[in-house]
């Protein structure tokens, strides 16, 4: 079978990959063709476009690259046309995916389409249901609140379990010791507190410089920043240049399994974070000031921001959102995270997320269904 996939950013790469590596082991003959990462191109097929040409955040940046946006639209359906595939397969980065899902639906009709990592509706822009249940075959969950989201809006989801319990699972570095972690990347001896400021350009610039200024009040810590993969050094050498912090790329799971600490901005390594089990505060910072925080409440439907509480469905860790990302708040809550009682409290909340998300293999799962119902097993 032939395989169109479409992954915009440094998260769905990863998950994606592990998705065509899953689809291969139940279709020996399948072929590859996608916009994405490294990790996707490593499981062969041919790359249409690398998610570091289309990871654009927010009306401003997207309005600034609009030729860019524009030509990666137009590249991407003259692909899925002369590509003629069995299934397009898409991954999160809803505001382009669901465009390629309409195209191939009135198109290509007979194509399925799958959605896996499914857009977070329940949170933001309700209205890309309608989307959902015109152009989109089946959607693979991986949050298990959304198939009772989903169900009550009379749309059936597919939980198959959550990939990031797969990826952590399953990393390469698991075992190193600190001393090889320290060695390759010439850090020292003191405990490390991971700064992870998110992977779009937008993110960096607003949260890493508060990050930055005030772990740097906490000496007895070495800060290591996980570099972006999409984003040129020059960018973390200006950020960090008035700090004593280092950045190392490709490494994240590494970083953290090393850590004491860490810093997250809001997204899927939150949920990595915690599967590692690394007390953390989770921030996330907009332009706008309070003002836009309490317009954005309008139109917001969940009571937290980070996958972690969302999936708990209580509060586990800090969340610092916007007007509350403040170098004296999130310097309150390092403290509060240094202290015994608090850490082990984290930790037990932690030990409740994975029970809730279980063993399961993501992937696995996803790839035998979409396998099966391309053969007209289900």
């Amino acid at each position: 079978m032939r395989y169109f996939l479409i992954a915009g950013e440094a998260s769905g790469d990863l998950h994606a990959s592990n998705l065509m590596a899953s689809i291969k082991k139940n279709d020996a003959q399948a072929d590859f063709c996608f916009l994405g990462g490294d990790l996707m191109a490593a499981q062969g097929g041919k790359m249409v476009r690398h998610y570091k040409d289309m990871a654009f955040m927010g009306f401003i940046p997207v309005l600034l690259h609009a030729r860019t946006v524009l030509g990666n639209i137009k590249q991407c359906k003259a692909s899925i046309l002369a590509y003629k595939p069995d299934a397009l397969i898409l991954i999160d980065y809803p505001s382009f995916n669901l465009k390629m899902a309409q195209f191939v639906k009135e198109n290509l009709p007979g194509v399925p389409v799958y959605y896996y990592i499914s857009p977070k509706l329940w949170a933001w822009k309700e209205y890309r249901l309608k989307s959902i249940r015109q152009y989109v075959d089946k959607v693979f969950s991986i949050l298990p609140f959304e198939v009772k989201w989903f169900a009550d809006r009379g749309y059936q989801v597919d939980f198959v379990g959550n990939p990031c319990v797969d990826a952590v699972e399953g990393r390469s570095c698991k075992g190193e010791s600190r001393a090889v972690f320290n060695e390759r990347n010439q850090l020292d001896n003191r405990p490390i507190m991971a700064l992870l400021a998110g992977s779009r350009m937008q993110e960096i610039k607003s949260s890493l410089p508060i990050m930055l200024e005030s772990a740097s009040r906490y000496p007895e810590y070495q800060l290591v920043v996980a570099g972006a993969p999409s984003i040129e050094a020059t960018v973390y050498d200006e950020l960090l240049a008035p700090y004593k912090a280092r950045v190392v790329y490709n490494q994240t799971y590494e970083l953290l399994q090393q850590s004491e600490l860490a810093v997250v901005t809001s997204g899927t390594a939150t949920l990595e974070t915690a599967l590692l089990r690394v007390p953390q505060v989770v921030v996330y910072k907009m332009s706008g000031g309070w003002l836009f925080h309490r317009f954005l409440e309008l139109f917001i439907r969940v009571p937290y921001i980070s996958l972690v509480n969302l999936i708990a469905d209580k509060w586990l860790v800090k969340e610092l959102v916007i007007e509350d990302f403040t170098v004296k708040k999130l310097c309150a809550e390092i403290d509060r995270l240094r202290t015994q009682a608090y850490h082990d409290q984290v930790m037990r909340g932690y030990d409740e997320l994975i029970e809730l998300l279980g063993h399961v293999s993501a992937s696995d799962k996803a790839a035998q269904t979409i396998v099966q119902l391309l053969a007209g097993e289900k």
